[in-house]
């Protein structure tokens, strides 16, 4: 048994560390953290694999790990809510591009999303924790800049997880209120007030079912992708053999409306990336749930790549029937509903028919609104394990019934909700902050693999890439890019205060919330992904230690192996 926690090495590597800081509230912060109690975890052989990979990377195992590998690829396929995203978003390459721009954007938008895709599995299989990809900045950004690139990454991945799910219960209340609407024959056509109020009703339910224990939830999750896959083959075979009128193959392949108002015609084309990057995004999600999994190591990154490859496949082939069965294109936008697919499903399959497949849209996006939630939760939790976060003693406590984080499930609950209400004054606004999403997420994820290429630091879990690594990762920055771009265009000229795209906005105020809270406050408290437990021998006092120094990696690697 060692006799000693601290070598001088390790108190060498922490003065060291600290002098590089210019700010002396950035070293105060450092100290007061390394004063703080460290659980121990002794026993190690009594540890599994994945908790003992979970001490490793200095964490306490506090949830049960009850998601298997049907579970894992449910949860990963319903945070897209393929079928429903598809259908709520098809209006924007119809509206800006026409038929051609659908088809073909989606391919190759969806290419870019895999390579995003495969290149978050990467990390989450080397270092699945629920923090996801803003942990992983711990080991791939250099020491000194850890706390700075890790608050920036985890507060836009935060934030977008918060707009995501948002969005997703806005559409909800959508689609619910456009199936009522047709089963009128078009007389009721909803409000935004009404919009909104259902809203609220449907992610006050959602929070209250993530208000489970994980084991529920788990038995839930995993019924998710065995309805949402035989409703998309369902709709898919029924347009096809239903619709008596379909466009012939040159249409959909070739014709592009360049009615968006941008010059040349190919500008407008490019908005069709909008759909599947919208629809192919929280790839980290499953990261999330990292500590409630069985060999997360393995299952996390395999439900993320399959169900991304998955959505890839399958989104593309349903945007390719929606496009041969969409009819008229203007009068399919002319909609009251403003939903060109479930105008789709009514026109051709008949009132009956739409309702059905509508309020199947519906149910599908509850399903993505129920893991968005579970994954926010979770991601509030790990983030307040780090105390990243204002008052998070209060958002990490676990309850002794559910040993889930029931606080930090009803504050991501409420953070929606609130969102929405923006909803209540202009439908613009709301649609900015949903805008945010994508560039938001995407580039959280695009920060630490920025970082695994420019720094070397990255050490692969059993789930890589190899050779492949670096150009799907330099791909997947690259698209990112490309695509932010787009996304902070407005989709039709001439631009008006109704037609505006305000995500700009919304994007300078997250970086002034972001920037502005860390000189104020984050600097003074944030140090970056905290070690709470180690697995060490000797030198424990009533099973606690201080870390008065940090810890030598290598040298607590060693001990770990000699246990």
């Amino acid at each position: 048994m060692a006799d000693t926690i601290a070598s001088d090495g390790g108190r060498d590597r922490f003065n060291a560390h600290a002098s590089r800081r210019k700010s002396s509230a950035a070293i105060i912060a450092l100290e007061k953290a390394n004063l703080e109690p460290v659980d121990v975890v002794e026993d190690v052989a009594l540890l599994d694999e994945a908790d003992r990979r979970l001490a490793e990377l200095g964490y306490v195992q506090v949830y049960k790990r009850e998601f298997s590998w049907l579970s894992c690829f449910s949860f990963a396929m319903s945070i897209s809510g393929l079928f429903a995203s598809v259908a709520t978003t098809y209006v924007y390459p119809l509206e800006a591009g026409g038929a051609a721009s659908a088809v073909w954007c989606w391919l190759i938008s969806g290419f870019g999303g895999m390579c995003i895709a495969l290149s978050v599995s990467e990390l989450v299989s080397a270092y699945p924790t629920s923090g996801g990809l803003y942990f992983t900045c711990k080991y791939l950004a250099p020491e000194a800049w850890v706390p700075e690139i890790s608050w920036l990454c985890g507060w836009l991945n935060l934030l977008g997880q918060i707009a995501g799910a948002a969005s997703t219960e806005y559409g909800c209340a959508q689609l619910l209120l456009a199936a009522v609407s047709m089963g009128s024959g078009f007389s009721y056509v909803p409000t935004n007030n009404q919009t909104v109020g259902v809203m609220a009703a449907v992610t006050i339910f959602h929070g209250a079912l993530n208000s489970m224990s994980t084991a529920a939830l788990e038995k839930m999750t995993r019924t998710y992708v065995i309805f949402h896959v035989g409703v998309l083959v369902s709709c898919c075979i029924t347009l096809l053999v239903m619709t008596q009128n379909k466009h012939p193959s040159s249409y959909v392949w070739t014709n592009v409306l360049p009615e968006a108002g941008w010059t040349p015609s190919g500008f407008s084309f490019l908005f069709g990336f909008l759909s599947a990057s919208w629809t192919m995004t929280d790839y980290d999600a499953t990261a999330h749930i990292a500590e409630e999994i069985k060999n997360p190591e393995l299952k996390a990154p395999w439900a993320i790549s399959t169900a991304l490859g998955f959505t890839y496949i399958g989104g593309w082939l349903f945007t390719i029937v929606l496009t041969y069965c969409s009819g008229d294109i203007p009068t399919t936008l002319a909609s009251p509903i403003a939903q060109p697919a479930a105008q789709i499903f009514y026109d051709n399959i008949g009132p009956a028919g739409g309702v059905f497949f509508t309020v199947a849209a519906f149910i599908i996006l509850n399903f993505t609104g129920i893991t968005a939630i579970q994954a926010g939760a979770r991601t509030v939790w790990a983030y307040s394990r780090d105390e990243m976060l204002p008052l998070s003693r209060v958002w990490y406590k676990i309850n002794k019934t559910t040993t889930t984080p029931l606080y930090a499930v009803w504050l991501f609950t409420m953070c929606c909700a609130l969102i929405n209400l923006v909803g209540l004054g202009s439908y613009t606004a709301i649609a900015a902050i949903f805008n945010l999403t994508a560039i938001a997420l995407d580039w959280s994820y695009c920060i630490p693999i920025l970082c695994k290429m420019l720094f070397g630091k990255f050490e692969p879990g059993p789930w890589h890439l190899g050779k492949y690594s670096f150009w799907i990762n330099l791909w997947a920055v690259t698209w990112t890019l490309f695509v932010s771009i787009i996304f902070v265009l407005p989709t039709i000229l001439p631009v008006t205060p109704q037609n505006m795209n305000y995500v700009c906005v919304i994007l300078g105020a997250v970086a002034i919330f972001a920037i502005g809270y860390w000189y104020a406050a984050g600097r003074y408290y944030y140090t970056g992904p905290r070690v709470k437990a180690q697995l060490i021998e000797g030198a424990v006092v009533d099973g606690k230690f201080s870390r008065l120094t940090e810890i030598d990696e290598k040298s607590m690697t060693k001990s770990i192996s000699d246990s």
